[in-house]
């Protein structure tokens, strides 16, 4: 069993699932610190000096301030505010790993176009594949 759990864990597919993981996790922090950190606070001053992370709705009817006092007081909030917070995170991560794929892509050498005729071994003339008779000799293939 130890030896067919080695044979599939050393598969080159296997090993470079588990780099993609671990790269893309990474990513995800940075893209992430980004997000919060450096994208969302301007944007906030933008829109009236708001704290996306800071909005919620609070399900219990009494008031409170901030977020923070109502999860101290143990009540249920809906924080949509990191849920704004989590769906532009998501486009930045979706959108930078698409441009990054696309630049990937153009360093990738292009793949031979698939081959669509022969040559005809009489004349020496390009014939499709599929063709029984040369169509310039007509001699049998």
């Amino acid at each position: 069993m130890f030896k067919e759990f080695k044979e599939f864990a050393m598969r080159g597919s296997v090993l470079d699932l588990a780099v993609g993981v671990i790269i893309g996790a990474a990513f995800g922090k940075i893209v992430g610190s980004f997000v919060d950190d450096i994208l969302l606070p301007p944007l906030g001053q933008l829109l009236g000096k708001v704290d996306f992370s800071g909005l919620f709705i609070n399900l219990s009817g009494t008031h409170f301030d901030t977020l923070k006092a109502a999860k101290e007081a143990g009540k249920a909030t809906l924080n949509y505010g990191n849920f704004i917070n989590t769906v532009i995170n998501f486009l930045i991560v979706a959108f930078t790993i698409f441009v990054v794929v696309r630049i990937v892509n153009r360093w990738m050498p292009k793949p031979p176009p698939p081959v669509t005729t022969k040559d005809c071994p009489q004349c020496a003339m390009a014939i499709p594949l599929a063709a029984k008779k040369c169509g310039h000799c007509t001699s049998a293939i």
